[in-house]
């Protein structure tokens, strides 16, 4: 996928925010804020972005994101598990109605059996939604990785916008 692209997935993406009232936050670690830069390359992204948590370190993890380090030790930084507390940690310490967090191995070292380069988990979470996750194993260059994950990311965020916007609203 080209800039052009990328592009045209992030302005469609703040239009589902903006159609809903919603702010967004964004927790990264293997893509450095490449989510947050892409939806902030937008003109008016401020309407619908409220911020972004890079957190490449455990550390910055626990600190910024409240992220257990318990569940650090227990499943890695590069788990399901640490993807979910990212984004509850992002959409607790923010004004955002829906958070995504992104967390993986970008290589080209660093890779396991269990957790090859190319592993990424994600979590998305909405306020009074439970939380999604997945994890998706990407291929290509550390570059190609974290551009695979940001729209990854990207497109997860509208399932879940257009998946909330079929709901029939409730009195």
């Amino acid at each position: 996928m080209n800039d052009a692209a990328l592009s045209n997935l992030a302005i469609e993406l703040g239009a589902a925010l903006k159609a809903r009232g919603y702010t967004l936050a964004l927790a990264e670690s293997c893509t450095g804020g490449m989510a947050a830069q892409a939806v902030t390359s937008i003109a008016g992204s401020s309407a619908w972005f409220d911020r972004g948590f890079v957190t490449y370190s455990n550390q910055a993890k626990v600190e910024m994101l409240g992220v257990s380090s318990q569940t650090l030790e227990k499943y890695g930084a590069v788990s399901e598990q640490a993807a979910r507390e990212m984004a509850l940690g992002a959409i607790n310490n923010s004004q955002a109605q829906i958070a995504g967090s992104i967390t993986g191995i970008a290589g080209p070292d660093g890779g396991t059996l269990e957790k090859p380069v190319g592993a990424v988990c994600f979590a998305w979470a909405e306020k009074n939604t439970p939380i999604s996750t997945i994890t998706l194993h990407f291929s290509g260059s550390r570059e190609e990785i974290r551009q695979q994950a940001t729209i990854a990311m990207m497109m997860g965020l509208l399932d879940r916008l257009n998946r909330s916007a079929a709901k029939p609203l409730q009195n």
